[in-house]
């Protein structure tokens, strides 16, 4: 899920227009020195059974550094929603609730979890905002969440985050959107329009906004709410905005690798990988003979040309669920392409200092895709006007690095991906 450089700018309409779960980019013009989140782009069938009752339980790692991934039936007939169990905890205690269903993102930053899945018993400190609370709201391409800033340890395969800053989605203590927010597209607040439980931002960043949120009170970000639930946008210092968790772990902090199998055309009715901690630090996790790709260090875009055109919005995002390109000459059924058979293209990726490669995917016919009764696609594409994006179908069959920025790996110094 690509958040736009005010969460990151992807212009992933076709995420928002197809009924897509937890989201595609943000369209909003970059105001911060970082990559804000982005959001998951799930997509669902042009109709058919809007069920949420779906709870994907992924069983807790015995290995320190690797968290079990999967991809399988999604609420709202979801298609390519890859989910986690993440755990959070009071910070300092044993006062803890594993929450399924959390949607993986490498185009975001953050923990974002919906109120409604924190049982009562689970109460998280708010972060405080001047004389009020701390409230974000978070705009991705297929709508906003809104909620307040808390306080949480985030535990996942033997890591600890300890008392970092997650987003409490629709939290009932502060149930007034500030009207720019809600201006921002479809409210991502309840798991029928999240497809969710929450988002785990596990992207190139350690937070979500970075200075720009620090040194000015920027719209559609950061706002300190009084005790009646009036919000006004605000700064927020660094240490109290959203935070990758991956970032704060003692060890195994520079990054993160998705492993996947690959699949066949026909799609998959489930998919188990791994989400695996680090980049260099372990012997499940060394880059190998992977390409790394540098990414700017104030968007976290690569470089794509696909068809004779080329996009400078590029990215790798597992939270998008297709791959979203411009291809004027493939049959388009909606906000997405539906060839008659199968397509094979290739495409060049290319890094901010010049280091390219080739990659070749397939393309789908969409129509055929959402009429099975598979979860998990690796041809699945959809139209963006003027970005290219990598989503969740890329990520099967490869092991796909993305490293924090500024963190030292073996590859120096992130932001980059490597596949």
């Amino acid at each position: 899920m690509k958040t736009s450089s005010r969460l990151r700018t992807l212009l992933l309409t076709c995420a928002v227009l197809a009924g897509c779960g937890g989201g595609g980019g943000s369209s909003t013009p970059a105001a911060t020195t970082q990559a804000g989140s982005t959001s998951p782009s799930t997509a669902s069938p042009p109709s058919g059974n809007t069920g949420v009752s779906v709870t994907n339980s992924v069983p807790q790692s015995n290995t320190p550094n690797v968290q079990p991934i999967t991809v399988s039936a999604a609420p709202g007939l979801t298609r390519n929603m890859l989910t986690t169990s993440v755990t959070v905890c009071q910070p300092g205690t044993s006062n803890c609730a594993t929450i399924d269903n959390i949607q993986v993102d490498t185009g975001s930053q953050g923990l974002r979890i919906l109120a409604s899945a924190l049982p009562a018993s689970l109460p998280l400190a708010a972060v405080a905002s001047g004389s009020g609370v701390a409230g974000e709201c978070a705009v991705f391409g297929g709508g906003y969440t809104w909620g307040a800033v808390r306080g949480a340890d985030v535990r996942m395969a033997g890591q600890l985050a300890a008392s970092i800053p997650i987003q409490l989605i629709a939290d009932p203590t502060l149930p007034n959107v500030p009207t720019d927010c809600a201006g921002s597209g479809r409210a991502m607040l309840t798991v029928a329009n999240l497809r969710a439980n929450g988002i785990l931002g596990v992207g190139l960043f350690s937070a979500d906004c970075g200075s720009g949120c620090v040194n000015s009170a920027l719209p559609r970000w950061y706002y300190s709410c009084d005790a009646s639930g009036a919000c006004l946008a605000s700064t927020q210092a660094l240490a109290q905005q959203v935070t990758n968790p991956v970032s704060r772990f003692a060890l195994d902090n520079n990054g993160v690798v998705i492993d996947l199998p690959a699949i066949a055309d026909a799609g998959a009715p489930s998919v188990s990988g791994s989400l695996i901690f680090g980049i260099g630090t372990q012997a499940n996790n060394t880059l190998g003979g992977a390409t790394v790709f540098r990414t700017n260090t104030q968007t976290g875009y690569v470089r794509t040309t696909s068809a004779g055109q080329t996009y400078g919005q590029s990215y790798l995002d597992s939270g998008s669920n297709g791959l979203f390109f411009n291809n004027s000459q493939l049959p388009q059924c909606g906000y997405w392409y539906c060839p008659s058979s199968t397509q094979t293209a290739s495409a060049s990726i290319a890094g901010t200092d010049g280091v390219s490669s080739t990659v070749s995917f397939s393309i789908g016919n969409s129509n055929a895709l959402f009429g099975s009764s598979n979860n998990a696609f690796a041809n699945l594409a959809g139209i963006a006007s003027n970005s290219f994006g990598w989503g969740l179908p890329f990520f099967f069959g490869r092991r796909v690095y993305t490293a924090i920025a500024s963190s030292v790996t073996s590859a120096g110094p992130g932001p980059y991906y490597a596949f």
